[in-house]
């Protein structure tokens, strides 16, 4: 039965899955996944179920599994499909050398587009990340009109974080970072975030919540910080803030208050399992600082604080997280998010890996088990989730199909190993949420995705002629971003 966003195979029965060639499934023992070879799943509604207590008069839908894998949802806990999208082909090679690489302080802030720009960057963003396996998504944006329209009408588990700030960040010259400041407005801003975030939790889809977000950990006073946080243990949500995410960041909060980034927020009281920490690349630990001490994992680890590690956005920039099995080892909770475009999180995967065993040496550092646990398992308990992320009864029935006859998952093997190195999200097929189908044969099914590449370019058209206007030397995008021929 076809419904307007999505597709539901039953309406009460259950849906039997029979034979799959390969499940990953969920260990609860070892909290952590395993293989099942040639074995029936199944769900009913949200959730899914034991095949062995369903008799045939429970069965409402057979699905033949042979030649597929059955895969957890992918769980993407940082990321802004409603502005990066339409920074395709402009910003891969930008960068500031004389702020230390990052992209932020200089290019960010060049691009301006309407609610409509937003909403059609954010439909094509939710339809790749569908279509690559995510099933619940961070959408830290900015308020805009049709916003949470959107995310329910994506079938997709969301959590909206509108993004607030007390000051903003700016250059004259692209070596220096100046912050301009307006407590009031900052304030007014958090309302009409908690606003969204009401919206959010009360959508009639029951599937979207939401996340405080103050933006950034050298844009928001302590005081924003601590009424975030008050109001997160008033409605039961997570925060996140992005911290330690350029050498810019980590010097600023040194400068004003003597700490790292991560010292300033444990001197706060906001390090904890309710925290989610954007980033966290500049570490003390990290080479590029230079710093005499190295407490911050430890902080990190010691509090259940979780880190939102997002690697393609940074290595465009020659910049990584050092690194991954550093961070696992020490005990961080790592969750995965895609922050850029191409909103693909196969993508992401395979890049964490690469960039973990470059800035370690070492190929052993990192595999596809502990980034399979990251990705999945790992976001889920950032999200203070343990029902989702997982093949499990009792667990809501968020999983997609991968076709294992596909040419990029052949020869067979290692069916993970092969989606993540080689075949990324080529062969995956259906993907469900809340037991509804969200992707049919590879393509998402919420929305129009041709006509909102239409809109999509139109308002990267706008956006781009604009440039100049917001760019501190009035340089055209043609000289910031020329092409490449």
């Amino acid at each position: 039965m076809t419904m307007t966003n999505t597709e539901r195979s039953t309406d009460g029965g259950a849906t039997l899955i029979r034979n799959a060639e390969w499940v990953v499934a969920y260990d609860a023992d070892g909290d952590c996944h395993r293989y099942l070879r040639d074995t029936d799943v199944a769900f009913r509604g949200d959730r899914f179920v034991d095949p062995g207590t369903l008799d045939r008069t429970d069965i409402e839908e057979v699905i033949d599994g042979r030649g597929l894998m059955i895969m957890p949802g992918f769980v993407n806990i940082h990321a802004h499909p409603g502005f990066e999208t339409m920074l395709k082909g402009l910003t891969e090679e930008v960068g500031s050398r004389k702020l230390w690489m990052s992209s932020l302080y200089e290019y960010l802030f060049l691009f301006d587009t309407t609610s409509e720009g937003m909403v059609a960057a954010t439909q094509v963003a939710l339809s790749e990340l569908m279509q690559s396996g995510v099933t619940t998504v961070c959408d830290l944006s900015t308020p805009h009109e049709g916003w949470i329209e959107t995310l329910g009408a994506s079938g997709m588990r969301a959590y909206a974080a509108p993004m607030f700030r007390s000051g903003r960040w700016y250059t004259e010259n692209g070596h220096e970072v100046l912050y301009e400041w307006d407590i009031p407005k900052g304030r007014k801003r958090m309302e009409t975030a908690l606003a969204e975030i009401d919206a959010a939790i009360a959508h009639p889809s029951g599937r979207l919540s939401g996340m405080l977000c103050p933006a950034q950990i050298d844009t928001c006073d302590a005081d924003m910080f601590l009424q975030a946080q008050a109001e997160a243990k008033t409605r039961g949500l997570r925060i996140q803030t992005h911290a330690s995410q350029s050498v810019v960041d980590f010097q600023e909060i040194m400068r004003r208050h003597g700490r790292t980034p991560v010292g300033w927020l444990d001197e706060l009281g906001l390090l904890g399992p309710d925290m989610i920490v954007g980033h966290g690349i500049f570490l003390d630990h990290n080479d590029w600082l230079r710093w005499p001490d190295s407490h911050d994992l430890g902080l990190l680890a010691e509090t259940g604080t979780s880190v939102a590690h997002c690697p393609t956005v940074f290595i465009r920039r020659g910049i990584t997280l050092q690194h991954i099995g550093r961070y696992l080892k020490a005990g961080v909770n790592l969750g995965l998010g895609t922050d850029t475009y191409p909103h693909n999180f196969l993508d992401e995967i395979r890049n964490a890996i690469y960039a973990a065993r470059i800035t370690s040496r070492d190929v052993a550092e990192v595999d596809a088990r502990s980034l399979l646990h990251v990705a999945t398992l790992g976001g889920a308990r950032a999200l203070g989730r343990s029902d989702i992320g997982r093949v499990s009864p009792g667990a809501k029935a968020d999983f997609f199909t991968v076709d294992l006859r596909h040419p990029t998952m052949r020869p067979l093997y290692d069916p993970v190993r092969s989606l993540f190195y080689s075949a990324g999200e080529r062969p995956v097929r259906d993907v469900y949420v809340d037991g509804r189908r969200v992707v049919k044969d590879g393509t998402a099914l919420a929305f129009d995705i041709a006509a909102a590449m239409d809109r999509l370019e139109a308002a990267q058209r706008v956006s781009a002629a604009d440039v100049e206007k917001y760019d501190w030397g009035q340089r055209p995008v043609s000289e910031l971003m020329p092409p490449v021929l």
